[in-house]
């Protein structure tokens, strides 16, 4: 699974990791992540996001 960092903050979504503290398991693939989740430090939605 790709990692993706966000162009914003450049933050790193790691699926291996995933985003527990916002209801995200870890193992989830960025594409599976929901659409209205956001970036949890800056606060953008999943459309601010590249594959790395």
């Amino acid at each position: 699974m790709d990692k993706y960092r966000c162009i914003i903050c450049d933050y790193i979504y790691d699926p291996e990791k995933g985003d527990p503290a916002h209801g995200i398991a870890p193992g989830t693939g960025f594409e599976d992540i929901p659409d209205d989740w956001c970036c949890p430090l800056c606060g953008v939605d999943k459309s601010n996001f590249e594959p790395i």
